[in-house]
């Protein structure tokens, strides 16, 4: 058996679109929390996004990403499967039902994957947060120290993910689609070996020896943990990310990654590199558990096995 299996890029596929489902809504209040102004804590964001925006204002910009992430995570899958099967096969080791899980190779997959991931996550990641944060002129002047005069009932800046795009690469050229691509890679690299790692020893924890392959429980629970980790460790960069791909609305503010940490942490303290730890944690927690039971389950379903079982 090869080391490409088509299999995963479409459970993959499947997983993503799941997860954006369940974690759009806590998605929309930790970037406001970390790129917007005017909120105070978790609590009063989600409450504030209701009374301006009701409902609808949490799943904002998530066509988009219902779209594209679900592509975005059959790669990060299919890649990781598929380097982890490769190495094993550079090693001349005999595959199994699925690829070994040493240490080493599960490491090197994950940082194949923090690479790829940014080349393509970088412009779908920056139209979301643009289309997240983008709100009415009265909070415009809270964005930017000099906000420019605009009509009283003017109009959001972007009017969907396409007019988001090519205005962009207009006003940016095609490198603007890849602002805070720097970031993004410090926080994926590590990000997504604290993804990995953790729900394959965890999956292998807690499922029974005797049971050959995880249940459904099982593979939820270890998700879910692995979510939760790799996120609330990532919420420094990401606080880093998000306000680099904001800045750009309305005034360029930001030089780099070392700009963005040297103007953030003399304006607000050490405290702005946590804002959103909270919801990053608790949002990676159902987001990853749908991601990976959604991957499991569908894998069994392409396989046709008769239980969920590890790739």
């Amino acid at each position: 058996m090869g080391s490409f299996q088509l299999e995963d890029f479409v459970a993959g596929w499947i997983g993503g679109a799941a997860s954006v489902v369940v974690g759009h809504p806590l998605d929309t209040v930790k970037t406001r929390l970390q790129a917007g102004t005017g909120y105070g804590n978790t609590l009063n964001c989600i409450l504030t996004v209701y009374r301006r925006e009701s409902v609808f204002g949490f799943f904002k910009g998530m066509s988009f990403p219902l779209a594209s992430i679900a592509v975005y995570n059959s790669v990060v899958f299919g890649v990781f499967r598929s380097t982890q099967r490769l190495l094993s096969r550079l090693r001349g080791e005999e595959l199994g039902a699925g690829p070994a899980r040493s240490l080493g190779d599960l490491v090197l997959a994950s940082m194949v994957v923090g690479v790829v991931s940014v080349g393509l996550g970088g412009p779908v990641d920056l139209v979301k947060i643009r289309l997240q944060l983008q709100t009415h002129p009265s909070r415009e002047a809270s964005l930017c120290s000099k906000p420019r005069a605009v009509a009283p009932r003017e109009q959001p800046l972007y009017q969907g993910p396409v007019h988001c795009i090519t205005t962009i690469v207009r006003t940016e050229g095609l490198a603007g689609l890849y602002r805070g691509a720097s970031a993004m890679l410090l926080r994926d690299v590590p990000g997504y070996c604290l993804y990995f790692i953790p729900y394959e020893f965890l999956n292998e924890w807690i499922t029974p020896e005797a049971c050959t392959g995880p249940s459904p429980c099982a593979v939820w629970l270890a998700g879910g943990i692995a979510g939760a980790i790799s996120w609330g460790t990532a919420t420094p960069m990401d606080v880093v990310k998000s306000r680099l791909q904001a800045d750009g609305v309305y005034l360029n503010k930001y030089k780099g990654v070392l700009d963005c940490i040297s103007q953030s942490y003399q304006k607000e303290g050490l405290k702005v590199f946590f804002r959103g730890i909270t919801v990053n944690a608790v949002r990676g927690f159902p987001t990853s558990a749908a991601m990976f039971l959604g991957y499991e389950l569908s894998l069994q379903a392409l396989r046709g096995d008769h239980a969920v079982a590890a790739p």
